[in-house]
């Protein structure tokens, strides 16, 4: 990710961070399978798993999981110092083992091994050789039998059902009570999305190692895809 990109969607992000929760169930037309989904196939071993949060944003996608493992050692990465404080606030006040860190994820190279490596609606704003660079770099930080959850957006696999995509999000969320303002501030964070076909990820998952490599969710072009280290 260049400078130039990488302010604008700390940019973006910041400006949100205080209704982004709010606004996500609307953003989302399939929010609740969505998320559930993903939080199910977090499934390790150990009662006490460590988990990676890629793009962590709110820390929506890891309270999901912490239902699941309130054992848990979580830690929180995202671009935006706003996103986390929200985050930081959602776990006020419960006894959660949880690290924020504020920089770019692509870049960390922190205390591995994890048994999960999640991340929610954040890798499509990566270029291609950086999504692929960053799925081999996910493998390296699992646990033999770790788990990659990646819960996203993608490109249609040819224009005319890449527009069906986008024409029916758009019907969707134009028809609940989101404000104009509020379309039109999701609509110029579309902008900054960087979207590859569900296929092709597939492919660089199989490629960089991981097994069992499915998609178990699909709407339109919200997708929650799986991988394993074996």
């Amino acid at each position: 990710m260049n400078e130039h990109d990488h302010a604008r969607i700390l940019s973006k992000f910041n400006e949100v961070a205080e209704k982004y929760d709010s606004q996500r169930r609307k953003l989302i037309p399939c929010f609740d399978g969505f998320y559930q989904t993903a939080a199910a196939l977090v499934q390790t071993v150990s009662d006490q798993p460590r988990i990676l949060d890629l793009g962590a944003g709110t820390g929506l996608f890891s309270s999901y999981v912490y239902t699941k493992y309130p054992q848990a050692a979580f830690t929180l990465i995202d671009l935006s110092a706003g996103m986390l404080e929200k985050a930081k606030e959602r776990f006020d006040g419960i006894p959660v083992d949880i690290t924020y860190i504020a920089e770019d994820y692509t870049k960390y190279t922190g205390d591995a091994p994890f048994d999960a490596v999640i991340s929610s609606l954040s890798i499509h704003h990566l270029e291609d050789a950086e999504k692929q660079g960053l799925y081999r770099h996910i493998h390296s930080l699992l646990k033999p039998g770790g788990v990659f959850v990646n819960a996203d957006q993608v490109q249609g696999g040819t224009p005319y059902i890449d527009e069906l995509y986008r024409s029916d999000w758009k019907a969707k969320i134009e028809a609940t009570d989101l404000t104009p303002d509020e379309l039109n501030a999701a609509y110029e964070r579309t902008k900054l999305d960087r979207m590859a076909p569900l296929d092709d990820q597939l492919g660089w998952l199989r490629e960089y190692g991981f097994a069992d490599v499915d998609c178990v969710f699909k709407s339109y072009n919200f997708v929650v895809m799986f991988g394993r280290k074996v």
